[in-house]
């Protein structure tokens, strides 16, 4: 079967539930039609380089699919009728990817640096905070 990473954005409003929902439902689809979604990544609410159906912000998510192209074609014509959904994309790939994403392993090394930049200042947040004054 062809190999396809795909991502959608859907509107920044709905709540991580409402978008974990989501994927249930295409990742049902999928396997409904007799594919298969081989890793999820959720990626969080990220800013968009412009607005999108007057949203400044939206949230990511990527599948790994393993599916015949008519049970794509079924997933994206739902995401067509789905307001939340702001875009998607799907690309056919050579091979699937077994590591975290690129994004994943940006989050994971900004959230790293974040950690050991509060050790270093004493635990406050942004390290502005004289002993006088509050965090």
């Amino acid at each position: 079967m062809p190999l396809y990473e795909h991502i959608f954005m859907a509107r920044q409003d709905v709540t991580p539930q409402q978008v974990e929902a989501m994927v249930d439902q295409y990742k049902g689809v999928i396997e409904q039609n007799g594919g298969s979604v081989d890793k999820t990544e959720m990626w969080g609410v990220k800013s968009l380089a412009y607005r999108i159906k007057k949203n400044r912000k939206a949230h990511f998510t990527m599948f790994n699919l393993n599916a015949p192209a008519p049970a794509v074609a079924e997933m994206e014509r739902q995401m067509r009728i789905n307001e939340d959904i702001l875009r998607f994309m799907t690309i056919k790939v050579e091979e699937l990817e077994t590591e975290p994403s690129v994004m994943m392993q940006k989050r994971d090394r900004d959230e790293r640096k974040d950690r050991e930049r509060r050790e270093r200042d004493g635990g406050s947040f942004d390290g502005a905070a004289s002993e006088g004054e509050e965090a």
